[in-house]
């Protein structure tokens, strides 16, 4: 119990920045607040301001209205109460659970551009798993970037894991032997490394395609789970790189780095909008959210724990 108090102190912490967005936090906003147009649109606004982005909020603000003439709701506090359980049925889908047990190995390769926390939440990631009861293997596939190996070789040594790296200019060959090392270790899960890039790169997106291709032949069926590491900072911009990233690799879910105090939280709500108007039977899952530098601070998306952290 302590420990989920912990994390629910964190995650709201972590969103300080976004409540004094919206206006110092939605109380202050909406304290003894008639429900008029005027409120309405500063809402819309605080909203905006906190990242959701334009069409979120104004898809948001409609959704409220509706709710407030069909309920006949009265004042602020009531019109926050509706505002909480719309921001839950928007990004309750993007809360799924990344089950490692349904593979052996189970492949995991991870993408993102340079800086996003990328390699550190690999690190993380392999903590969690190993609390899962999971044996883990690292692959250091960023070939491109100076230093990559060393960085993820550190996280492996903290954690007690064993890493599998070269120094090789050929990240789809180091992949293929780093399946077939965890086949031949009986290794529960592989998590993959790749270059950070750009998607405007297109060179480097064509390695990356090139390494989940091999990552295929040496394990039919794999990867299993094609991850993007998205940076909180970026704001809308992590839109594009979602679309651009599933597009070239057929992402098959998210993690979202930094959301500390520095960023602003509503860029899940944008993320959980611009996913509901894909053709995708269902949105790309967001595994987990981090929220400080500690190895435990990388944890499981909670939608419920979010709105609760991001509203009061």
């Amino acid at each position: 119990m302590l420990a989920a108090v912990s994390w629910a102190t964190r995650l709201k912490a972590g969103l300080a920045r976004t409540r004094q967005a919206l206006g110092g936090g939605l109380d202050t906003l909406l304290r003894r607040r008639v429900i008029d147009e005027a409120l309405f649109e500063e809402l819309e606004t605080a909203l905006i301001t906190a990242d959701c982005g334009v069409e979120t909020a104004e898809a948001l603000i409609t959704r409220l209205r509706a709710r407030a003439r069909k309920d006949r709701l009265e004042d602020g506090a009531q019109l926050k109460g509706a505002l909480k359980d719309e921001l839950l049925a928007l990004v309750a889908p993007l809360e799924r659970t990344l089950d490692p047990h349904a593979h052996k190995p189970f492949v995991i390769v991870v993408a993102g551009v340079n800086g996003s926390g990328k390699t550190t939440s690999i690190g993380k990631l392999a903590k969690w798993l190993q609390m899962q009861g999971c044996s883990v293997m690292l692959a250091a596939g960023d070939t491109f970037r100076a230093a990559a190996r060393e960085q993820l070789a550190a996280w492996g040594e903290r954690n007690g894991v064993p890493v599998i790296g070269q120094h090789s200019s050929d990240p789809a060959a180091l992949m293929f032997d780093a399946v077939s090392a965890a086949r031949a270790r009986g290794v529960d899960v592989l998590i993959a490394d790749t270059a950070g890039r750009l998607p405007t790169q297109l060179h480097l997106m064509d390695e990356i395609r090139k390494v989940k291709r091999v990552i295929a032949k040496a394990l039919p069926g794999a990867p299993h789970e094609v991850v993007l590491v998205l940076d909180a900072n970026t704001g809308q911009n992590t839109l594009a790189q979602v679309e651009a990233f599933d597009a070239a690799l057929g992402l098959t879910g998210l993690v979202l780095t930094k959301l500390d105090g520095t960023a602003k939280g509503g860029i899940v709500c944008a993320i959980a909008q611009n996913r509901a108007g894909s053709p995708r039977a269902q949105p790309l899952p967001l595994y987990f959210v981090g929220v400080g530098e500690g190895i435990d601070d990388l944890r499981p998306f909670a939608a419920r724990d979010f709105v609760e952290a991001l509203v009061d």
